[in-house]
């Protein structure tokens, strides 16, 4: 948990010991970054208010370093903040004052994705010039790898594997993120970022699609 202000850290680092994680702290981002270099954590807890580097570029340069899942915690809930946390690399985001149980779900959530697994086997799905293959966990664009995080593929192979069928953002919430409800932008901001990833503007035909009012669909 990456928190400058002492009692909510130490407040949260309990609570989430209590539900039975091992859970630690750090005041600044610095901190926390250097702490997850050298005993890295299944999860990390981010704060936006940071003194020196702030939560943002926290966020990107633990993306950079590797595909841990990162939730933010923040008192600040305007659709802008909440867009460009996801858009550096976070993979959920939960407003202070936090219900400690709901956090938990959503860290039940997050583990829970990173342990799934294909029961059977599952052939590379190909749309045009994207291949994606769900058991190597790669996608490619014209035969060069495209980087992705976990969740954007999880989210890519959903739709892949509903291939022309339209899933509504909450549907996708609950088959990603495996939420009961949420906050429907995490689903918006992380397929803007795949688009940017599988499209481009040469003329080619869209694969991502948006069908206004109803969600999306990955056709070919």
């Amino acid at each position: 948990m990456i928190e400058d202000d002492d009692r909510i850290r130490l407040s949260l680092v309990l609570a989430l010991e209590d539900e039975g994680y091992a859970a630690r702290g750090a005041a600044t981002a610095e901190e926390g970054l250097a702490l997850q270099r050298s005993e890295p954590a299944d999860t990390v807890l981010v704060d936006l208010m940071l003194p020196g580097i702030d939560g943002f570029e926290c966020i990107r340069q633990l993306r950079r370093d590797d595909d841990v899942p990162i939730v933010v915690v923040s008192a600040r809930d305007d659709t802008h903040d909440v867009v460009a946390a996801l858009e550096a690399g976070a993979d959920d985001y939960v407003v202070k004052p936090v219900a400690i149980k709901e956090l938990s779900a959503r860290l039940r959530a997050l583990k829970r994705r990173a342990r799934a697994v294909t029961a059977d086997p599952v052939p590379t799905l190909t749309f045009g010039d994207l291949e994606i293959s769900p058991e190597a966990g790669e996608v490619r664009k014209r035969g060069a790898a495209v980087a992705v995080t976990r969740t954007e593929f999880q989210l890519l192979c959903e739709l892949a594997e509903h291939a022309g069928r339209v899933l509504s953002r909450q549907q996708l919430l609950q088959r990603v993120w495996q939420y009961d409800g949420g906050d429907e932008r995490l689903v918006d901001v992380h397929v803007g970022r795949l688009r940017q990833k599988i499209e481009d503007d040469s003329g080619s035909p869209r694969h991502l699609v948006t069908v206004r009012g109803l969600g999306y669909k990955l056709q070919r």
